[in-house]
């Protein structure tokens, strides 16, 4: 009882109050209740001076780390991170595409074969073009072929009856003199010849050359038999025919194409085209009718 009686008790005045210490009044509110933040000599002013350099720190520390979030690059807007199921990612493909990448690959394949070859093709018709075109050239140059020079030289008319106007089936022989001028190169004229006449466009017949060989520098004369068959005359042409052979000029068109080839001893060319044409006029349409005019052309000789 004898502590109970030494204790001091609190006075029970309700006009004394607790003394505070005067350095609590600069105190200043904490961040929660004044709703922001303290610098770092606010907080400084009011924590012990042993803790000071350690909340210092810690402080620092704190400062750092908002300053690195805010250096952290961000995003351009309108742009968004889509992440996907690991099982969408990582699923196994469906039979269907390894099928179809079968395919694919076997016309790819197939592709860069067929190229290949078209390739190889193209390459050999190259090489094949340039050795043809180098062959003519020499051909060309040393030979130097000139073309034959053709004329006619009789001309035999049977089977035109002007007095009747049913059809006729003219016979006509015409001898034509080939002269090959060529000091060096021979001449073959082979098989398929064509040998037509006409009268004023109308064509009264039509035949071939037999084929034969000419030498250089040679004359050779042959005999085309050019036939027709049921034609039927206008009867101004009639007309125009029996005055013609009255006046003892009647004109006739001759148009002859032949293949040929040259020869230089026991080697001959690949085969050409000549082409002539001649403009004939005879005294009379008899076999006894006589060439009066005849001028022949003969025309470039297609190489090919």
């Amino acid at each position: 009882m004898a502590d109970d009686n030494n204790t001091q008790r609190w006075p029970r005045n309700k006009n004394i109050r607790p003394s505070i210490d005067s350095t609590n009044d600069s105190i200043q509110r904490s961040p929660r209740s004044s709703g922001g933040f303290t610098t770092d000599k606010d907080i400084g002013s009011h924590i012990p001076k042993r803790h000071h350099h350690q909340s210092v720190d810690s402080i620092d520390s704190t400062s750092s780390l908002y300053s690195t979030e805010s250096q952290r690059p961000r995003p351009p807007p309108g742009t968004y991170h889509i992440q996907l199921p690991k099982e969408q990612i990582y699923r196994v493909p469906p039979p269907e595409n390894a099928r179809l990448y079968e395919h694919l690959s076997r016309q790819k394949h197939n592709r860069s074969g067929c190229r290949r070859c078209c390739c190889y093709f193209l390459a050999a018709l190259l090489v094949l073009l340039v050795l043809v075109a180098l062959v003519v050239g020499v051909f060309l140059l040393i030979c130097r072929p000139h073309k034959p020079r053709f004329s006619v030289s009789g001309v035999s008319v049977v089977g035109i009856n002007l007095t009747s106007p049913s059809p006729i089936s003219p016979v006509i022989k015409i001898k034509v003199r080939c002269n090959n001028v060529n000091g060096k190169l021979g001449l073959i004229y082979e098989k398929g010849s064509v040998v037509e006449i006409f009268h004023e466009g109308v064509k009264l017949g039509d035949g071939e050359f037999t084929a034969f060989e000419q030498a250089a520098e040679n004359v050779t004369v042959t005999v085309a038999k050019l036939m027709g068959s049921r034609i039927q005359l206008t009867s101004s042409l009639r007309k125009e025919l029996k005055e013609s052979e009255k006046r003892g000029k009647v004109m006739f068109d001759l148009r002859v194409k032949a293949p040929i080839r040259f020869r230089v001893g026991v080697v001959t060319t690949w085969t050409m085209g000549v082409t002539v044409d001649c403009k004939v006029t005879v005294d009379k349409l008899k076999s006894s009718a006589s060439v009066i005019t005849e001028d022949c052309v003969t025309e470039d000789i297609r190489l090919v």
